[in-house]
């Protein structure tokens, strides 16, 4: 790792993603804390109070790591991607102080408020807070998310006679239209997850024998909702935010779907084995035509191939295409998996049925997985490109930061991770293992 533009990049790669982990569970569970603070407020049933409790105090473990750990982010704009910071900051300067400033100060406000309100405010102003808890993590996601999608397809701007981008509407920023679906999939992906997290726990209080009415509601909470949400993820999310990388980004399809060849009538690819040396997918499994339609709503429609592209415009193919297929693989198996979790719950199986829980439980991780790989193919796949057709990710480095110096402090952030994934485990097993009653027991 002596080239210093790749080691800034694995040193970014690393710590955005382990930043990343916690803003996914953020942004879903907020949701779902005010749909249980709405459902106690209609119905005055306490099991909905415990639970939108309960999650509540895991949101804020959750949200405390990920401000902890989004702050070194900030500092690498200036440590390793100064000229990064120099031609762009004045667009996406706009975009990021509004999350720090808006978003954060309201969602940890309406939390704190949450939190320790609950006996000292009427229901009504506690279930506001619920609701604002959600609210300030979807407007946060919003506005990193309409930074990216800048980034991606860049607008609002005029350049300087400098050489610099300056910001000619914050609307055009805030409203590009690259912003929506890319937004509406990646919150969609949050809520997933938080559903598989919500329906892993209540698994593991039911396998346990422990805390049955929580754990009950929240298991038929993660299969109706989860079922919903996974579906959407695909469609329609998924497939229009597709649709923006058509437009904008076609070189980035062709590596996610290993198409080298312009094709009319192209077929999407269930597996294959990418090999961009000989340009062609090797062993691959086709369903012809589909993406075709899928791109271009047109079965015989022409989808370009890399080979229209020159090669140094090229994102590393094999990577875009396997971290894409992880994603969409993933997917498809919790569709099945929440079809599966719907059929038991039909049949009043749902609760006792404990292969299926035990499947609730190991699904977790995988989500993050497939949020994480959904990240990649974004950001590798524009590659080379930081600002996409404007600036090269190589010429956004910071000139004078040696590979022996990023090299340092990759491993002094993995030490200080390690030690922040260790804590956040215990304290948010200490969490699960009170219980929504606030009791420590010892599971048998």
């Amino acid at each position: 790792m002596t080239d210093p533009i790749f080691a800034h990049r694995v040193q970014f790669a690393m710590t955005v993603m382990f930043h990343y982990l916690f803003p996914i569970l953020t942004m879903g569970l907020g949701f779902f804390i005010a749909l249980y603070s709405t459902m106690y407020l209609r119905t005055g049933d306490r099991r909905y109070s415990d639970a939108a409790r309960f999650w509540a105090k895991v949101f804020a473990i959750n949200f405390a790591l990920g401000v902890v750990t989004g702050i070194p982010l900030e500092f690498e704009f200036g440590t390793n991607w100064s000229r990064f910071s120099s031609y762009g900051g004045g667009v996406f300067g706009q975009t990021l102080p509004m999350e720090g400033v808006y978003a954060f100060f309201l969602e940890s406000g309406f939390l704190g408020l949450f939190l320790f309100g609950e006996h000292r405010v009427s229901r009504v102003v506690h279930w506001l807070a619920g609701v604002g808890v959600s609210l300030g993590s979807l407007l946060s996601g919003y506005f990193i998310v309409a930074t990216d999608a800048w980034m991606q397809h860049p607008v609002g701007y005029t350049v300087d006679p400098d050489g610099a981008l300056r910001l000619t509407s914050f609307w055009q920023v805030l409203l590009n239209p690259y912003a929506g679906w890319q937004y509406l999939h990646t919150i969609n992906g949050a809520l997933v997850t938080a559903a598989f997290v919500i329906g892993g726990v209540g698994a593991f209080y039911l396998l346990a024998g422990r805390h049955p009415e929580f754990a009950r509601l929240s298991v038929k909470t993660a299969v109706i909702a989860g079922l919903v949400l996974s579906i959407t993820q695909a469609f329609p999310t998924g497939d229009l935010n597709s649709r923006n990388i058509v437009r904008y980004q076609p070189v980035k399809l062709a590596s996610m779907e290993g198409l080298f060849e312009t094709k009319a009538g192209a077929p999407i690819a269930i597996i294959g084995m990418p090999d961009s040396e000989a340009g062609q997918l090797v062993d691959p499994i086709y369903v012809p035509d589909v993406l075709s339609f899928l791109a271009y709503g047109n079965f015989r429609a022409s989808v370009e191939g890399l080979s229209s592209y020159p090669e140094d415009l090229w994102p590393p193919v094999e990577l875009t295409y396997y971290t894409y297929h992880i994603m969409v693989g993933l997917g498809t198996l919790f569709i099945l998996q929440m079809l599966v979790g719907l059929l038991l719950l039909w049949r009043r199986r749902l609760f006792t049925t404990r292969w299926f829980l035990w499947t609730l439980m190991f699904g977790i991780p995988f989500t993050y997985i497939a949020n994480e790989a959904g990240w990649m193919v974004a950001e590798v796949g524009r590659q080379p490109w930081v600002v996409y057709g404007l600036l090269k990710t190589a010429q956004g480095t910071s000139p004078n930061v040696f590979a022996a110096e990023t090299i340092f402090t990759i491993l002094g952030f993995a030490g200080i991770y390690a030690l922040l994934g260790m804590l956040f485990l215990l304290l948010v097993g200490r969490v699960i293992l009170k219980g929504p009653n606030g009791t420590m027991t010892r599971v048998m």
